[in-house]
């Protein structure tokens, strides 16, 4: 059976390219970047080489790369090292930011923080008035990430910066989905700080890092030997972090080639799921050109993924990282969709080894899921 994967947003395979440079360090004796015989200092010049290769890829300086075990630290490092540095202060996010931003925030609320939304509207746009909607002053992190993982819907992050500003407050955006898939400047974006993952851009799992402009100021969040700046202590992950740079090297060299392959494929798919009824999510928004957002009305999602999976098509339900959870999409909840029609959201998101053959595969294996479901449904009914 042929086996197509659809959910990159999820997670990537790693290049061969990346596995190569990280084997050496896999392989034989490192010494700790951090002890000064020759072991160690090699160690070492392979990690700073990689932060060069990172800040390079996103037009950032070396010595504002912070590297941790992936997004989720990066993003909950942010959060709680701003938040500790301003007691009892205001954290803002919109409603649609991933678990490891919301999650935090919520949890700081429960030890003397507060939080306040930025809401997006029905096409999951955070718009100007949003921001002009925040009440508090007091303000210590503004977060809202560059691309949605859900919708692919891209935000402007100027309004960030603009209203971080005014409030005198740390700018984040989670870049996690955008890096790899549209031109990631962190210079021109003009925020304070900004999250990426290795494994989103076809390098290993388990390293990312905290993109941090000199003027933050924030509090650790894991403490002991003070690597990283004193920000991230703990032995680096030294393979893991030079396949990250070596990924970051990769898919700047493919940028442009690759999101003109991948918006060939978003065209060809979407075009097919509308003539077969599908509704698709943010479709009028600014979006990745690797994601499609859908649902078919009165058509249960879970079933219609594990029968697509069943023909060898692998799409996701939303995030991976929430999955476990079964309520309907919070993004879609967020934009005002019918519960019932975000029950039935699937994402499909396009990678580099994907074609227009298996775009066209899909689609008849779909109809024909499609007729089977709606023939069930009919007898049931």
């Amino acid at each position: 059976m042929q086996k197509v994967y659809f959910d990159h947003n999820a997670t990537t395979a790693i290049d061969k390219k990346v596995l190569s440079v990280m084997m050496p360090f896999l392989e034989a004796q490192q010494g700790n970047p951090t002890s000064q015989h020759s072991f160690g200092r090699h160690a070492r010049t392979a990690i700073e080489e990689a932060r060069e290769q990172v800040a390079l890829a996103i037009h950032a300086h070396p010595t504002e790369v912070v590297f941790t075990s992936g997004g989720t630290e990066a993003n909950n490092m942010i959060v709680h090292g701003a938040a500790i540095k301003n007691p009892q202060s205001t954290l803002v996010r919109s409603n649609i930011e991933h678990p490891c931003v919301a999650r935090p925030m919520e949890a700081l609320t429960h030890q003397g923080w507060y939080q306040e939304l930025l809401k997006v509207n029905h096409d999951g746009v955070i718009t100007k008035e949003a921001y002009q909607s925040i009440t508090a002053d007091n303000i210590s992190l503004v977060s809202v990430m560059l691309a949605n993982n859900e919708t692919g819907v891209i935000q402007e992050i100027s309004d960030l910066s603009d209203f971080a500003k005014e409030k005198k407050a740390i700018s984040h955006t989670d870049a996690v989905q955008a890096f790899g898939k549209m031109d990631v400047r962190f210079d021109e974006l003009q925020i304070d700080a900004m999250t990426l993952s290795s494994h989103k851009i076809y390098g290993p799992q388990g390293v990312g890092a905290l993109i941090l402009n000199k003027r933050s100021d924030i509090e650790p969040l894991i403490y002991g030997g003070g690597q990283e700046k004193n920000l991230r202590s703990g032995t680096e992950n030294i393979a893991a972090i030079i396949g990250f740079g070596k990924a970051c090297e990769l898919i700047s060299e493919s940028l442009k080639e690759s999101s003109m392959r991948s918006r060939e494929l978003q065209t060809t798919l979407e075009a097919h799921l509308k003539t077969l009824g599908a509704v698709i999510f943010s479709e009028k928004a600014k979006r990745l050109s690797n994601t499609t957002f859908f649902a078919f009305k009165d058509i249960e999602g879970s079933t219609l993924l594990t029968a697509l999976d069943k023909q060898g098509f692998a799409i996701a339900s939303g995030s991976a990282c929430s999955s476990v959870n079964k309520e309907p999409s919070h993004v879609l909840l967020a934009m005002g969709i019918d519960e019932d029609l975000a029950r039935g959201a699937l994402r499909i998101s396009f990678g580099n080894q994907n074609t227009i053959n298996d775009v066209t595969s899909f689609i008849e294996t779909l109809k024909k899921e499609l007729q089977t479901l709606k023939q069930l449904t009919a007898i049931a009914a």
